[in-house]
């Protein structure tokens, strides 16, 4: 049994350190993932990291290709479009059932989520095309609250997965947000506000238009990192 759990701690922060690498741009789009050099870097098996590999595929964070192995997704504006579709959709729902169910503790932990969020620094002074990794930790965090109330598995699932590939895209886009004219801090206060009002429509609104603006940046930049088709 103690050896079960080590195997499975084991693989699990494998997951980790591979899901928040392919984050924060370690390989490109379309980039390769080789079994035997991710070992030597993880200091791990080829084994483990097959594993991990494998349950990323099931998150889309990579791709299997049969008979050629594991690639970093590669990235389009079409695709892009849509999983911001799909991410709209998928949370308007989920805060609506999450208003209608939280509890006053809910409130309480959006409210530090929300803290948190609008006290870490978004942007590197060295590197301001991309946000900080505590940042968008942060950010997942508190998309992930507004909605974890709604008490639906299948959809909290579903937010973390659109959320991370949300994410994957920002990595490569980051300059097209820097320059929008927005102010994202006062969105998510907005979105916070709706929430604890109460108001299902509203926080619904302002969660699509949220993302329709970064989407609407990111098109209008035509990022070469970006197929447009």
């Amino acid at each position: 049994m103690a050896k079960k759990t080590d195997a499975e701690t084991l693989s699990k922060h494998l997951y980790d350190a591979l899901r928040r690498d392919i984050l924060a741009g370690r390989w490109t789009p379309g980039a390769k993932l080789q079994l035997t050099a991710l070992s030597e870097h993880y200091d791990t098996s080829s084994t483990v990291v097959r594993e991990a590999l494998t349950r990323l595929v099931g998150n889309r964070l990579v791709l299997l290709r049969p008979n050629r192995g594991f690639f970093v997704p590669e990235l389009s504006l079409a695709d892009l479009e849509d999983i911001t579709e799909m991410r709209c959709v998928n949370e308007e729902l989920a805060a609506r059932l999450a208003i209608e169910r939280g509890t006053l503790d809910w409130e309480s932990e959006l409210m530090a989520a929300h803290h948190t969020l609008e006290r870490t620094q978004r942007r590197e002074a060295e590197n301001p095309d991309e946000h900080t990794e505590a940042w968008n930790e942060a950010h997942q965090a508190f998309h992930a609250k507004l909605v974890e109330a709604c008490g639906v598995p299948v959809l909290i699932d579903l937010t973390l997965v659109l959320s991370d590939l949300s994410q994957l895209y920002g990595r490569w886009a980051g300059a097209a947000t820097r320059y929008a004219d927005r102010d994202i801090e006062q969105e998510h206060r907005d979105i916070l506000a709706a929430a604890l009002a109460r108001d299902p429509r509203l926080t619904a609104a302002l969660l699509r238009t949220h993302y329709q603006t970064t989407m609407a940046a990111v098109r209008s930049a035509g990022e070469v990192g970006l197929k447009t088709n």
